[in-house]
């Protein structure tokens, strides 16, 4: 494959210097054209496969660069060809004002573009989506340049020489455009990109500056194919093909923080180039010298623009708008999300929890099933954390909390919601529930976190962890059931871990109103007459040696 590059790269350099000693001996006749004619063509082809060879090698971004240049490349095959048919088929000069220079023209578009797609940085996916519209509108807009200003003397109002000098003007502004921006990446990459770049803007300079001369002639009438002004022109295509080699199995790096300022800068070019559509229409109509033909077209073209851009950015902002509702999704569900176990935080339960009480205070006005309309809180308390962090450190506390909370979520229901409520406590809410069946959900919990040993090392070392809940129905009296709040219920479940806690722990208390058959307790401080409570407690499963 080496040996082959090299071979390759070789090849144009021969083919140039064919051309430089035939332009020496040769006097200008059909040989003469035909030998500048086919090595030109054969000098486009080389570059042309030489860049679409990396874009079947390369992905992503970099591909897109790759393509864009062969597309460029194409265009400027296509309107080589051209001469080709008119001196060597047809045996004629090529008109003056002849279509096909739309070809050279646009030819530097895709370059521009494919350049501008930054290859040397990978794009993040939004960039990516962003980023294509912005390119496009750049792209309508050197078009519409071309028709407005070089095409409006073609057709509209023939006129050679003002054909000439704004071909020539804006030929000469794409050549610079992609220097600048070369230039410019030039700066921020390294190694074998800052490399391409510098051997690229070279080719691109060379081959201006020699365009430029070869065209100058053809304008003043002096310019025959196999002159010399085709020798210099051809070598740049020669170094076209050697850039094109340097960038085989090149990839692309991360985007740094400094992309967004990039991608900002892109915007406000599009932007800019969107506005300058009616500054150009209104200074056609109010030049005084201009042809009525040629200020009719330019500002014809300037609508017919400014329609296609206008759609392009209808579609932009639909993308953007679209961004901005996923990226809020994304913030939202963040923001009610535990960063260490994934489990719903406080944030979510303040957000949800009057839907919840609502719900269960219709469910028991409407008289629903008993079964399904009770709402249950559940917190939970991780026996002796403390000691896990002291005795192992916080990065093996970080691993049991995640699996004692991975064991509580395999001990609920789908309905129900767990929550980490702050530390090594644990929140269930239990919703569309039964509380005289409160206490299995009570004993599932103390036997998922006590039944099996948590793993705390990288050599299987184990402990044994258990926990402490205390839990309370909501609402707290079904027969009246605004009297007392979802807070004071929430508390009388916290007061219920506090007795678990203090009666052992490895154990759930549960909160209930004083039903008359045993002793109650009083519980004051949450309401104004204080609440009589009876006191159910389970013990969980003794853990295993």
């Amino acid at each position: 494959m080496v040996r082959h590059a090299k071979l390759w790269a070789v090849l144009p350099f021969a083919l140039t210097a064919i051309l430089a000693v035939c332009t020496a001996v040769m006097p200008p006749n059909f040989a003469l054209a035909a030998v500048s004619d086919i090595v030109t063509a054969l000098l486009l082809l080389s570059a042309l496969f030489a860049f679409g060879a990396n874009a079947r090698h390369s992905k992503g971004r970099t591909r897109w660069f790759w393509i864009l240049q062969s597309g460029g490349w194409a265009l400027w095959f296509a309107d080589q060809m051209v001469w080709v048919v008119w001196d060597l088929i047809l045996q004629k000069k090529v008109p003056s004002m002849y279509p096909a220079d739309a070809l050279l023209f646009l030819a530097v578009a895709p370059m521009i573009a494919g350049v501008l797609l930054r290859p040397h940085r990978q794009p993040s996916e939004r960039s990516s989506r962003l980023g294509a519209l912005d390119f496009f509108l750049l792209l309508l807009w050197w078009i519409y340049i071309y028709v407005a200003f070089v095409t409006c003397w073609q057709y509209a109002s023939p006129n050679e020489e003002a054909y000439n000098r704004n071909f020539d003007v804006f030929s000469a502004v794409g050549t610079l455009l992609l220097t600048f921006v070369l230039v410019a990446f030039w700066r921020e990459s390294s190694g074998a990109w800052k490399k391409l770049y510098a051997a690229f803007c070279g080719a691109v300079v060379l081959n201006g500056i020699t365009f430029y001369l070869l065209n100058l002639q053809i304008e003043r009438n002096t310019y025959y194919t196999g002159s010399w002004y085709d020798t210099p022109y051809a070598l740049s295509f020669a170094v076209f093909t050697v850039v094109a080699l340097m960038g085989r199995d090149l990839s692309s790096t991360p985007e740094s923080a400094l992309a967004e300022t990039y991608h900002s800068w892109m915007a406000n070019l599009a932007m800019m180039s969107v506005l300058s559509l009616p500054i150009i229409a209104l200074s056609a109509l109010l030049n005084p010298r201009m042809p009525h033909a040629a200020m009719y077209f330019r500002v014809a073209a300037s609508l017919v623009t400014m329609f296609g851009m206008a759609l392009l950015l209808f579609i932009q902002h639909y993308r953007l708008n679209t961004e901005l509702r996923r990226t809020n999704v994304v913030l939202e569900e963040a923001s009610l999300t535990d960063p260490l176990t994934g489990l719903r935080n406080r944030r979510y339960f303040s957000a949800t929890i009057d839907a919840d009480v609502l719900q269960t205070l219709r469910s028991h006005s409407d008289g629903r099933d008993a079964h399904t309309r009770d709402l249950v809180f559940y917190l939970i308390d991780a026996d002796n954390f403390k000691d896990v962090n002291d005795r192992y450190g916080h990065d093996v506390g970080d691993k049991v909390l995640i699996e004692m909370a991975r064991r509580l979520s395999s001990s609920i229901r789908h309905s129900d919601v767990l929550v980490r409520w702050g530390g090594e406590e644990f929140l269930i809410v239990s919703r569309y529930t039964d509380r005289n069946e409160a206490e299995l959900l009570a004993q599932r919990v103390l036997a998922a976190v006590a039944d099996t040993p948590f793993v705390v090392g990288p050599a299987g070392e184990t402990m044994h962890r258990t926990c402490s809940m205390g839990w309370a129905a909501f609402p707290w009296f079904p027969e009246n059931a605004r009297v007392v709040s979802y807070e004071e219920v929430l508390t009388l479940a916290d007061r219920g871990l506090n007795r678990a806690k203090q009666a052992g722990r490895n154990r759930a208390v549960g909160m209930t109103p004083a039903s008359g058959k045993q002793p109650c307790t009083v519980i004051e401080g949450l309401h104004s007459a204080g609440l009589k409570v009876d006191v159910l407690a389970v013990a969980g499963p003794a853990p295993t040696s």
